[in-house]
């Protein structure tokens, strides 16, 4: 029992001067991981503080009317162009010298004016897409038929680990100056 309890203390010992070594070594470095765990609580903190800056607001009538102003350009846009039909047919002479006055407008404006409303749709289409939530069961029936169209007919759910490079056709001739290239390709066919 002698023995045991001075392994024991020794055991302590050798503890207690390696957290004394560790401190000493703080001095003169920085602790790596409390730096890191520094860093992600600071991260955190900023983050949290930038959501609450930003949370939803009560929306008032201004946010309805701006709203409301954004929802017009499209209709707008449909109507004027229907429009445009109707009033050829209705004055056909009047249409023709607003063509005319048309034509003579600049091509870099036309090119703005096509950048202004493909920027406008591209910017809505962007918005809704980036918040669509993907129904579980579409994306994995989309995986799937990915998988099988690649791997040349099986699918994700014919093996636990698909290999839709392992199994597709090797393309050795593509591969003619590429050495590394072509024996990784032979090493997947076997």
């Amino acid at each position: 029992m002698g023995v045991i309890d001075r392994f024991i203390n020794v055991g302590a010992q050798v503890s207690a001067v390696g957290t004394a070594a560790s401190n000493v070594a703080e001095v003169f470095t920085q602790n790596a991981t409390r730096r890191m765990e520094l860093d992600e609580e600071a991260y955190a903190r900023a983050i949290s503080q930038h959501g609450q800056e930003f949370g939803q607001a009560p929306k008032t009538w201004f946010d309805s009317l701006v709203n409301g102003m954004n929802r017009l350009p499209r209709p707008m846009m449909t109507l004027g162009v229907l429009g445009l039909f109707v009033y050829a047919m209705a004055e056909p002479v009047g249409f023709s010298l607003r063509m005319e006055g048309l034509a003579l407008v600049p091509e870099p404006l036309w090119w703005l004016l096509g950048a202004i409303v493909s920027f406008y749709f591209g910017a809505r289409e962007a918005h809704y897409f980036r918040g669509r939530v993907w129904p579980t069961s579409v994306t994995k029936t989309t995986v799937r038929n990915d998988a099988a169209q690649v791997s040349g007919g099986t699918t994700a759910s014919d093996s636990i680990f698909p290999t839709p490079i392992a199994s597709a056709p090797a393309q050795t001739d593509s591969f003619a100056d590429n050495a590394a290239l072509r024996d990784w390709t032979a090493s997947l066919r076997g």
